[in-house]
């Protein structure tokens, strides 16, 4: 019953009311294409890379040892990654994986290790002895470390950790 009364009430207050009648058109102009950004940044990355790495940069023999670093990263930093000063927070290792499931491996990996704000990680790539021409995980390991944006630098673990069979790889902590 109070609702029927508060119903009464509001009628009291309010009076008579009409419907308002709108003649205004409310359709809006359809939205322009979306512009890939991100499509276009990762082909112009592609591009510099192409021109930036020769190829004999990263050819990689089977006991070569793995280093690079992005440019302006101190050489304090990058000795102490070389030395296994870094508390290594994750393991990935890729053996007995394909190509395209090593590639997709590694990519997870290193934004998991990013979003949980990890600074240096391990990822095991084998020596790539039973490789007929060149350790194939190797040179993907590689090639794709140099392409993602958190990492600032990777190089070969020590002898106990993997040696040239591993690389460290030192993340960044912002995101």
């Amino acid at each position: 019953m109070p609702i029927e009364e508060d119903n009464k009430i509001f009628r009291e207050i309010v009076g008579k009311v009409r419907p308002v009648t709108n003649d205004r058109s409310h359709s809006r102009p359809p939205s322009p294409a979306p512009i890939p950004i991100f499509s276009r940044q990762d082909e112009a990355a592609v591009v510099t890379e192409l021109l930036h790495y020769s190829p004999e940069q990263l050819e990689v023999e089977s006991g070569e040892e793995l280093q690079w670093a992005k440019d302006g990263l101190r050489p304090k930093i990058q000795r102490r990654l070389r030395l296994g000063r870094y508390s290594v927070a994750a393991v990935l290792d890729l053996h007995h994986m394909r190509t395209a499931e090593a590639q997709l491996a590694i990519t997870e990996f290193i934004q998991d290790a990013l979003q949980n704000q990890m600074t240096c990680v391990r990822i095991i790539h084998g020596k790539g002895l039973r490789s007929r021409i060149k350790p194939k995980l190797k040179v993907l390991t590689a090639k794709l470390l140099r392409r993602m944006p958190g990492v600032l630098a990777y190089c070969s673990a020590r002898q106990v950790d993997g040696g040239t069979g591993a690389v460290y790889v030192l993340l960044s902590r912002r995101n």
